[in-house]
């Protein structure tokens, strides 16, 4: 029995939590002959051109070698992370997956659930920034939001954050070494 074809929504902005959900997804969840779908969502006082005609049900789906031109982009108003559209191409390559791109305009909690119903996603893929406890209450989370509400499975995937250990192990070992000092004094 041959697998069925799965269609992944990935919620895009081109954070480092975005790219870092974007990753994951490819190297853990995207499967041969599967469908990834790229959600953007662009502001309501975004300028552009196709809003009026689209505003309610979003762009048309866009393939991402047409979406990787630069005009394309610009209509739209966009600034993809080249390295990631990359990424996706050689996924799409290797893996055989369709890879498109959909743009939305408007509150992205929203939107982002919207596009789970629109094109009847199976799994859903974003970033989460990491916000704190007061920005979050302030700012609001589109990551717990789509997690609440969108009617597939979702997975948050944590972007790096500015106190990511890894990145500073001379720092790390420099602490240490001054703490071991001052507790021998």
């Amino acid at each position: 029995m041959a697998a069925e074809k799965r269609t992944i929504g990935m919620g895009m902005d081109y954070s480092p939590s975005s790219n870092a959900a974007a990753r994951w997804a490819v190297d853990n969840l995207v499967k041969a002959g599967d469908r990834i779908i790229l959600v953007h969502v662009l502001p309501k006082g975004a300028d552009a051109s196709h809003k009026e005609l689209w505003k309610s049900t979003g762009s048309p789906l866009i393939p991402l070698p047409e979406f990787m031109e630069m005009n394309v982009q610009a209509r739209y108003g966009l600034n993809p992370d080249m390295e990631i559209l990359e990424i996706l191409q050689a996924a799409s390559k290797s893996k055989q997956v369709e890879v498109l791109a959909k743009i939305y305009w408007g509150d992205a909690r929203e939107k982002l659930c919207e596009a789970v119903d629109d094109l009847k996603v199976d799994s859903f893929v974003l970033g989460c920034r990491g916000l704190g406890p007061l920005k979050r209450a302030l700012l609001g989370s589109v990551s717990n939001y789509v997690v609440n509400n969108a009617t597939c499975p979702v997975t948050v995937v944590r972007g790096p954050t500015a106190y990511d250990i890894s990145k500073f192990p001379s720092v790390i070992s420099t602490y240490i070494s001054a703490v071991l000092f001052m507790k021998d004094m």
